[in-house]
């Protein structure tokens, strides 16, 4: 009986303790939308935008239908700019920024370095980082280990990214996360 007792109450403590890593992994996004602006957008490969741009409003669409949020990354280059009331700052007009919309300028490629993103992301709840824009070799890649350092969950989303070499993009893709959208749908569903 004693036995019997012992094994129920391990099973019990095991099964509670899965319960709280099930709540405690509930999925709580939110999409960054890297340096989509006007003085970047030359830069990368011509033959690779189209997509991309299509797959990122797609995305942007998808997180406000959800009302889940979605965060506009600007860069700016202290030693260069571009300024930031400038047209080349602006994101590109195929992207629509929202005059309420979340934005955090940034100074280095990595979007949390010396911004107030983790902070805004914490508010917010946010646990898990869906990354798309340019550069997929640059600002793409260091936010994403800068989310990872600040123990996020993130993803790339596949074909979402550009870069001044298509073929890097391919690598650099092939060695993160990338999902599709029938996965995100999947995960955002939950």
């Amino acid at each position: 009986m004693k036995k019997l007792i012992f094994i129920l109450t391990i099973g019990f403590l095991a099964m509670s303790t899965m319960a709280q890593d099930a709540k405690d992994a509930i999925l709580k996004p939110a999409l960054l939308v890297i340096d989509m602006q006007n003085a970047y957008l030359p830069m990368m490969d011509q033959s690779d935008v189209d997509a991309p741009i299509k797959t990122i409003n797609g995305y942007i669409g998808l997180f406000k239908s959800l009302n889940l949020p979605v965060i506009y990354i600007y860069h700016q280059d202290k030693r260069w700019g571009p300024p930031s009331d400038s047209k080349e700052f602006q994101f590109i007009e195929q992207i629509h920024v929202p005059e309420d919309a979340i934005k955090v300028t940034k100074n280095y490629g990595n979007a949390f370095n010396k911004t107030e993103l983790d902070k805004i992301l914490k508010e917010k709840g946010v646990n898990t980082v869906f990354l798309c824009g340019l550069s997929a070799t640059g600002c793409v890649m260091a936010t994403s280990i800068g989310a990872s350092d600040l123990d996020y969950e993130l993803f790339w989303i596949k074909n979402a990214t550009l870069s001044p070499d298509k073929e890097q993009k391919k690598v650099i893709e092939s060695i993160f996360e990338t999902v599709g959208y029938q996965t995100i749908k999947f995960l955002l569903a939950q």
